[in-house]
């Protein structure tokens, strides 16, 4: 199955719900509402079609000072996925505010999403719903903020810790 197949297989299944998609760099690329995300991922894991079976990569972007996206969601979430079965590639987007950065949590379909959902808590902000341990990864515990959002301060102090008695 071809990129444009698979994209077709997202637009049969979740019609308006898939806002977007195309094949940037010869990777098909849907971007989807915040609604279906869940759903489509489960679909592209247990679809014969598709058989998505592994989660690559899970990550943000923060898209605070993009020219041309100043008026539209901050974050977009980004799911690589890939299929063992079909040696196929797929991308999903799902757009998010600054306000309510929240996503349901892809832990139930592929465990790795733990770790990688974690890190994108712990650097971007954006929380995942039904997450089953979400705290910092990268940045210790007292660490303010998020330190991959555009407007976060570099010259910010952050607390002093000291080892723990």
């Amino acid at each position: 199955m071809d990129g444009e197949r698979i994209l077709a297989r997202l637009r049969e299944r979740f019609g308006p719900a898939v806002l977007e998609a195309g094949s940037p760099f010869g990777q098909p690329t849907a971007v989807l509402d915040r609604g279906v995300l869940r759903e489509a991922l489960d679909f592209c894991k247990v679809d014969p079609e598709l058989g998505f079976d592994m989660l690559v990569d899970l990550t943000a972007v923060d898209y605070l000072k993009f020219p041309g996206r100043e008026d539209g969601p901050r974050f977009e979430v980004v799911y690589h996925l890939y299929s063992l079965p079909h040696n196929q590639r797929l991308r999903l987007k799902v757009r998010v505010e600054e306000e309510g950065a929240v996503v349901p949590s892809a832990t139930p379909l592929w465990p790795i999403a733990n770790w990688l959902e974690r890190e994108v808590w712990d650097m971007f902000g954006i929380r995942f719903e039904g997450h089953p341990d979400l705290r910092r990864l990268l940045m210790y515990e007292e660490f303010e903020g998020h330190p991959l959002r555009k407007d976060y301060p570099i010259q910010r102090r952050q607390p002093l810790i000291g080892p723990r008695n």
